[in-house]
């Protein structure tokens, strides 16, 4: 059996769009304690230890500070990973999201 060889137009150019990223904003609050939120952004977005302070530091004095930045699915699963464990503790911590410019 013989194959013939046929020319074929794969030149086709598709652009693949990169995902809208999302800022995960932290929000202070008068009950969760500043350990608590070194600790969440230490094990939820894996910060090490200088970099979780600072942020917290930011959170504690400006009323919020930003946590990470990720695409959408992402930044709404860290979100409710800090929710659930902020629950389980009888902290009120709240995060957001707010999109990228």
């Amino acid at each position: 059996m013989a194959y013939e060889k046929t020319s074929l137009d794969t030149k086709t150019k598709s652009k693949v769009k990169k995902p809208s990223l999302y800022k995960v904003i932290m929000h202070n609050d008068n009950y969760t304690t500043m350990q608590f939120v070194v600790s969440m952004l230490m094990s939820v977005f894996n910060r090490n230890k200088s970099q979780a302070v600072k942020i917290m530091f930011d959170i504690h004095k400006k009323g919020a500070g930003i946590a990470g930045i990720y695409p959408k699915e992402i930044a709404e699963t860290k979100v409710d990973m800090v929710h659930f464990r902020a629950r389980e503790k009888g902290f009120p911590l709240r995060c957001s999201l707010e999109k990228e410019s």
